[in-house]
């Protein structure tokens, strides 16, 4: 089994943490209440940036392109603050209602800035005293009204991008896989277990406000810590399986044709499961114990049906059932625990159905049963098995 971290910092998070560090490298005059300031050309650029936001008629344009030419510096300014600007629209989309509810606070703080300024509290480090300070600080030392509230909305989006990032950066990240033939049993920080069949990649990632786990291919058990404060969401091809504390095993494997689709049986509580989708989910069902489901590789469900809680995960004891599968699928599910060593190349052989469990890893009782159960012979030859029709 493999363990990769994922690291995560976007562009629009790092533009934040820019232009915070722009605030905190300002010079300091005298004592707290003479304030900070930031140097001459970065207001200027500042004040040029704003404006042309608003829109410059031709003359301030003119003005404009006379100051950027009369020192390169000018340009180096102000191409600093239009590149942290833009991206600023880096962040992603699932931070930004946190972050406009976080702004909306921040204001609040802005208008009690001066209040909070004149305490002098000896230890300020929260972020919305830190906001406050420097909006106070900031207030004198702007060449113009323009520019300190430009700065003003740039500090707020810094002390809303802070709290962005700490409820929207995973405080645990990682992957696991299984190799071909492998499994494993993993212990999550969150107290939460997660067992991986043969073949199976799961990324994990536990946020301080929920907690997910992303399936690109594979089977997983999971028996997830209760928390209501955290639900657990289970992201397999196109469903979102969301649960706050149960057992229940989910499988996707889109490499299988004819068993590309997504399986979710639950063991113990309940789960809901639905189509994800960017604007909602879509068609929420509710399972229990004892119940599953099936949806086909678009994300469409099919009918809830009853599952035997021996059955929900039933590779755990290195069981493999078939009910009515193609012969071509059954030899395709058979190789994701190893070299089969049978081959069809009859389609008509390959499209006999089977039912039956079978050990994957065991494979002499299926070859014993499977003459008697179907119209075929087993051809060996060059160390392979090929299954041919006897018709």
């Amino acid at each position: 089994m493999k363990m990769e971290g994922i690291c995560g910092a976007t562009q629009g998070f790092e533009a934040v943490m820019r232009l915070q560090e722009k605030s905190d490298s300002v010079r300091v005059r005298g004592n707290m209440e003479s304030g900070l300031s930031l140097n001459e050309r970065e207001d200027q650029a500042l004040d040029w940036f704003v404006r042309r936001t608003d829109g410059l008629d031709a003359a301030e344009e003119q003005s404009f392109q006379e100051w950027l030419q009369a020192d390169p510096a000018h340009a180096a300014a102000y191409a600093q603050w239009e590149g942290d600007w833009r991206q600023m629209d880096a962040a992603p989309a699932h931070g930004i209602e946190r972050l406009r509810a976080n702004l909306a606070r921040d204001k609040a703080a802005l208008a009690a800035a001066e209040q909070a300024v004149q305490q002098q509290q000896t230890e300020r480090t929260s972020s919305s005293s830190w906001f406050a300070r420097a909006a106070s600080a900031f207030a004198g030392t702007f060449s113009s009204p323009r520019a300190m509230s430009a700065f003003a909305g740039l500090a707020m989006l810094i002390v809303g991008a802070a709290a962005w990032n700490y409820w929207w950066q995973p405080a645990f990240n990682e992957t696991y896989t299984t190799a071909r033939g492998e499994q494993a049993d993993i212990a999550l920080p969150d107290g939460s277990r997660l067992q991986l069949d043969t073949a199976t990649r799961a990324e994990v990632a536990l946020y301080r406000g929920h907690r997910d786990l992303t399936l690109p291919e594979g089977q997983v058990r999971l028996q997830v810590e209760k928390d209501a404060d955290r639900p657990f969401d289970v992201l397999a091809g196109p469903l979102r399986i969301t649960v706050v504390g149960t057992r229940f095993a989910v499988r996707y494997t889109p490499e299988i044709p004819g068993r590309d689709g997504v399986r979710v049986a639950v063991e113990e509580g309940r789960v809901r499961v639905a189509r994800a989708g960017w604007f909602g989910d879509k068609g929420e069902v509710e399972l229990t114990a004892g119940q599953q489901i099936v949806a086909n590789a678009n994300g469409t469900l099919g009918v809830v049906s009853t599952v035997a809680i021996a059955d929900v995960a039933p590779w755990r004891d290195s069981r493999v059932s078939f009910d009515d599968v193609p012969l071509q699928q059954v030899l395709a599910e058979f190789e994701r625990y190893g070299d089969s060593g049978m081959t069809v190349r009859d389609p008509a052989v390959a499209a006999m159905r089977i039912t039956g469990t079978f050990d994957p890893r065991r494979l002499d009782n299926f070859k014993r049963v499977l003459p008697q159960a179907l119209p075929v012979r087993l051809a060996h030859s060059g160390g392979q098995t090929e299954i041919v029709s006897i018709r």
